[in-house]
């Protein structure tokens, strides 16, 4: 058996490759999802069907029924594609030529007569994506949409995130006798609908690009909730090591400094943050939108509030309640390699959490104490004055 597998493009079999549509022709059965079998101009045998375990199977089963198999798939085979699972489940035993194809980048690129070169390509079809910190860092930001990631969803999302004047372009049903194509605000795309078959190009003109955290205290909003100051905050996010698809909680997340900086820095991560506070969750929720990012935010105590946030790769514990040994104790359950840094202004806080990262068997544990002066006018002369000290520890868990 010479299994083949072939990008079909967008759809329309114009955009075929002369390799891909003589492999058609040869084809002795025809596997893939019912719209790509319907583009396909052969009278070979067809299985409609996507998911990649299925494929593996039917052809383990019923290969030897055929000589050269082709299984359909759309778009590009090497731009979000099934190819790549179904190959790995398939093994490299399995003789299979892949014939690349027009990927909806390029269709899309090419209809808007563009380079899409200096585009951010993300995936939003089937799983998890957060479109303010993609338009955020980039000018341009192409998605493949699909399911409930549909344009006018990301388009609420970013409008949620402050973000609702960026320039959207929606294209629909790509090289069908249906395309269309249409351009307005993240706002005013939000309210409208589109076809299943759509990709999205959002064009921010003034991208935000940090490459380390510093945000002045005077850009958060404050109300009478306690903050972390700058200087601890972006210690804490360097100590953490963030990586930007990374799983941030910030437990006991005050106005949400910590967790507006985070988000600046996790362009591909999610941040969650939970509070007990009322004022402080409308505060977080404030400062998140004047910064365009988006987290989850869950009002309530640690950590019975956190149980539907996805496993942490990092948390900082700003505040716990009096609970920091059962926060300790779930983030290990959550993730038993989950790095974490905990801040203290009591020496009897400090002693308790430097006990139990000991006792819970965290490695590579760090304990310092951060003092800052800042300088303030004294007339025409300047002094000094000091900020509370703040305890900051840091450990990853055993099973790091």
């Amino acid at each position: 058996m010479k299994l083949t597998l072939i990008a079909m493009g967008p759809g329309d079999d114009r955009l075929l490759t002369h390799e891909a549509a003589a492999a058609l022709r040869g084809a002795d059965c025809l596997i893939g999802s019912p719209r790509l079998l319907s583009c396909a101009s052969s009278g070979a045998p067809r299985f409609p069907m996507t998911r990649p375990g299925e494929i593996a199977a039917l052809l383990r089963e019923r290969g030897s029924e055929f000589s050269s198999p082709c299984v359909l798939l759309s778009g590009d085979t090497g731009f979000y594609s099934g190819a790549r699972s179904l190959l790995a489940l398939l093994g490299e035993e399995t003789d299979a030529a892949v014939l690349p194809g027009v990927s909806s980048v390029q269709a899309f690129a090419a209809r808007l007569r563009q380079p899409w070169q200096d585009w951010k390509l993300v995936s939003a079809h089937g799983v998890f994506c957060n479109p303010a910190a993609h338009v955020r860092r980039n000018r341009r930001t192409f998605f493949l949409t699909g399911g409930a990631a549909s344009p006018a969803a990301l388009c609420a999302q970013l409008d949620r995130a402050g973000l609702g004047d960026v320039i959207v372009t929606v294209g629909e049903n790509l090289s069908s006798p249906d395309e269309a194509v249409r351009t307005g605000t993240a706002r005013v795309l939000s309210a409208q609908s589109f076809a299943p078959l759509s990709v999205m190009l959002a064009e921010n003109a003034s991208p935000y690009l940090p490459a380390v955290p510093g945000v002045r205290d005077e850009a958060f909003t404050r109300g009478g909730v306690p903050m972390t100051k700058s200087e601890v905050r972006s210690l804490v996010l360097c100590k953490l090591g963030l990586r930007r698809n990374d799983v941030f909680w910030d437990v006991g997340a005050g106005t949400g400094s910590v967790s507006v900086e985070a988000a600046l820095l996790l362009e591909d991560g999610q941040v969650c943050a939970v509070e007990r506070n009322e004022e402080g969750c409308a505060l977080i929720q404030t400062n998140a939108e004047r910064f365009g990012v988006a987290l989850t935010l869950a009002q309530g105590t640690a950590p019975e509030a956190c149980a539907d946030f996805p496993a942490p790769d990092a948390a900082f514990i700003g505040g716990s309640g009096g609970k920091l040994e059962e926060i300790l104790r779930y983030l290990l359950e959550r993730n038993p390699g989950v790095r974490v840094a905990v801040t203290a202004v009591t020496i009897e806080t400090v002693a308790k959490a430097s006990a139990l990262l000991d006792r819970l068997g965290f490695q590579d544990v760090e304990r310092i104490e951060v003092a800052v002066s800042r300088m303030v006018p004294a007339g025409p002369l300047h002094r000094l004055q000091a900020e509370n000290p703040v305890f900051l520890l840091s450990g990853r868990g055993p099973g790091a």
